[in-house]
């Protein structure tokens, strides 16, 4: 088994993709559904990509 180090570095990479996953499918949703640039949907699906990709990238930064 992986040392807990790891397993919380590999679980917080995973978490940070499915979130920009989310992000992306609910900028998709929002826009097939004739949304514009600032609805609420467009909006919330921009912040959870934001926040998805900066998490992932201050754990590939910061090391392993």
């Amino acid at each position: 088994m992986a040392p807990p180090d790891q397993l919380y570095r590999g679980v917080t990479r995973i978490f940070a993709v499915i979130m920009v996953g989310f992000g992306v499918a609910i900028l998709v949703v929002t826009l097939a559904n004739g949304g514009g640039p600032l609805s609420t949907g467009f909006l919330i699906g921009l912040l959870f990509t934001a926040l998805g990709v900066a998490r992932l990238y201050l754990t590939l930064r910061s090391g392993s």
